[in-house]
């Protein structure tokens, strides 16, 4: 009977470490480590699944697989090159930034990151305007969106 005990303690103990490991990538990676060194929580937004599936429906698959976190009250200076630092390392292999914009007082900052989705492109993006953060993920259509930005392009007539 205590031989029994061996596997099940060592599964008890595995599966805990499994589970954080699987959750230190990503957007659940960046949106934790944002959490432990500002310690702060992002609130939740109900229905996200939901969200995402409606807003694939509704640009006919443009958009779709969206995550948000929203750091409500995310006061104080940020360091750019720290959270550029981290964004970074957190999302992987992969993805690359096109975008740093911060302003010199640390009170506004704009990360954006890209990498291709198979025949999409994922976009990952970090917005701290000195009162809240946001932290999004989104895959993109690129084929669709460029159609869809042309529609609504103005197109404005040479003059003879």
């Amino acid at each position: 009977m205590k031989w029994l005990w061996i596997p099940i303690g060592c599964a008890a103990l595995v599966v805990p470490v499994l589970v954080l490991a699987g959750q230190g990538r990503g957007f659940d990676g960046v949106v934790g480590s944002i959490e432990s060194q500002y310690h702060t929580r992002a609130t939740c937004i109900p229905l996200m699944g939901v969200v995402s599936l409606v807003a694939r429906g509704a640009t006919q698959g443009g958009v779709g697989d969206l995550h948000v976190a929203e750091f409500e009250h995310f006061s104080g200076p940020m360091d750019g090159d720290a959270m550029n630092t981290m964004v970074e390392k957190k999302l992987g292999h992969g993805w690359e930034r096109m975008v740093r914009e911060s302003s010199r007082n640390g009170k506004q900052l704009t990360l954006i990151f890209s990498r291709p989705d198979g025949g999409r492109m994922g976009l990952f993006i970090v917005d701290f305007d000195g009162h809240g953060l946001d932290v999004v993920q989104v895959s993109v259509d690129p084929d669709h969106l460029n159609d869809t930005i042309w529609r609504y392009k103005h197109h404005h007539r040479e003059s003879d």
